[in-house]
């Protein structure tokens, strides 16, 4: 017999738009209107002021916006269509398929660069220096400025992301005793957890009446004695994972039972927003040339070294084509359902087979950033239903959608 999800369960959002969505729409239409006003301030000067080079370096701007203009569409068609139930699982997606395309642009950009500085070493071209470096500063100030834009503050990387913690604990339970109030914490900034016991308000803390026992889901207790560290109470011994238990907190005579819940969370790339990455590395890419071609420029002249000024342009070309292949191997992954995290399907299967069950079958797959889809296949000799794994299952925060099948082995 086959137990598909209940009807209750039906029912829900199928939005799956990454938690800063809205903010990352305004600043990439930020930057689209700072790089818009520079490239008709650029174009009018070069022909007022007859630089051609002016006007070319406008022209550049020009397919830059264009790049980010796709990204500010992508942001803003998936909001606005973000509750269509023609999209079956959202559109989550639309950002990685804007990175994608983004990604193909930089490939060819990066091509096309690399192809002129080829030519130029074998057919150089004479230099304007005085035209050509305060262009090359202009257009780097341009990038920095909607670098700073488009992260305000935040760490979007274009190489391989960091793989942050992909669980995340309550971090402090305040416990109220006879003598005041106590907090404890599982700490393990830097160092292994260990559980922390501190006063709030007047509660004196005596490391001789002081205990931790937990009690996790399967009956298997630990006793943590507690050393004194001057102004709290630390554990002696590690606490192993999964942290996910009942603490039974002793202070003097009396005992406090806290509850510590462990959640899953997406990380790395599950979590990445594909359309923001890409363009800050179209913007990043940019700069980066930009601040070859300043080198090149100011050697060139310097030393008369005119073989300079292409030879950044071809080290400029390999960087974005690094770039290039990692955000279409990333983007192309997600838009054919390749499985976005081993380590989270290795946890779900141990997770459903930790009580006996079978995990028949499983599928997991992205539907935007921090946010999965699974669906999957239980065989049991148990009375359990769908609703039961789903409990189970519940603490994998990043499971946005999630389809249960049940088979009862008779």
């Amino acid at each position: 017999m086959i137990d598909n999800s209940n009807g209750a369960a039906a029912f829900h959002s199928h939005v799956f738009l990454g938690e800063a969505h809205e903010t990352s729409e305004r600043r990439t239409w930020a930057v689209i209107w700072l790089c818009g006003i520079m490239m008709v301030a650029e174009i009018v000067g070069g022909l007022l002021f007859g630089s051609i080079a002016l006007v070319a370096d406008g022209l550049h701007m020009s397919t830059h916006a264009g790049a980010l203009l796709l990204a500010a569409l992508a942001y803003t068609y998936a909001r606005k269509h973000a509750n269509n139930p023609a999209f079956t699982f959202g559109t989550g997606k639309l950002g990685d398929l804007a990175g994608f395309t983004s990604a193909i642009v930089l490939a060819m950009i990066a091509l096309l660069i690399a192809y002129e500085s080829i030519g130029r070493i074998f057919a150089p071209v004479p230099i304007h220096f005085t035209e050509a470096i305060p262009i090359a500063c202009l257009g780097l100030a341009v990038n920095i400025a909607s670098a700073w834009l488009l992260s305000s503050g935040g760490h979007h990387h274009h190489g391989h992301g960091h793989v942050h913690d992909d669980h995340d604990h309550d971090e402090s339970h305040e416990i109220a005793t006879a003598g005041g109030l106590v907090a404890l914490e599982v700490f393990e900034d830097g160092v292994p957890p260990r559980f922390r016991v501190s006063a709030v308000t007047g509660a004196a803390l005596d490391v001789q009446m002081s205990s931790i026992e937990t009690l996790r889901p399967d009956g298997t207790r630990q006793l943590f004695a507690m050393l004194d560290k001057g102004g709290f109470l630390e554990s002696r011994d590690e606490i192993p994972e999964p942290h996910a238990f009942t603490a039974n907190v002793r202070i003097g005579e009396q005992n406090y039972p806290v509850v510590f819940e462990e959640h899953e969370h997406a990380h790395g790339s599950t979590a990445r927003d594909n359309n923001m990455r890409a363009a800050v590395i179209h913007v990043i890419a940019d700069a980066a040339v930009s601040a070859l071609v300043i080198v090149g420029l100011l050697l060139a002249r310097a030393f008369g070294w005119l073989w300079m000024d292409p030879l950044a342009g071809i080290i400029g070309a390999c960087v974005i084509a690094s770039w290039s292949y990692g955000l279409i191997r990333d983007t192309g992954a997600i838009l054919l359902d390749m499985n976005p995290d081993n380590s989270m399907a290795d946890k779900l299967r141990e997770e459903v087979e930790a009580g006996g069950d079978t995990l028949a079958d499983l599928h997991l797959w992205r539907l935007g950033p921090g946010h999965l889809g699974a669906i999957i296949s239980v065989i049991t000799s148990q009375q359990r239903e769908a609703d039961y794994y789903r409990n189970r299952l519940g603490r994998f925060k990043s499971l946005s959608h999630l389809t249960v099948e049940v088979a009862h082995r008779r």
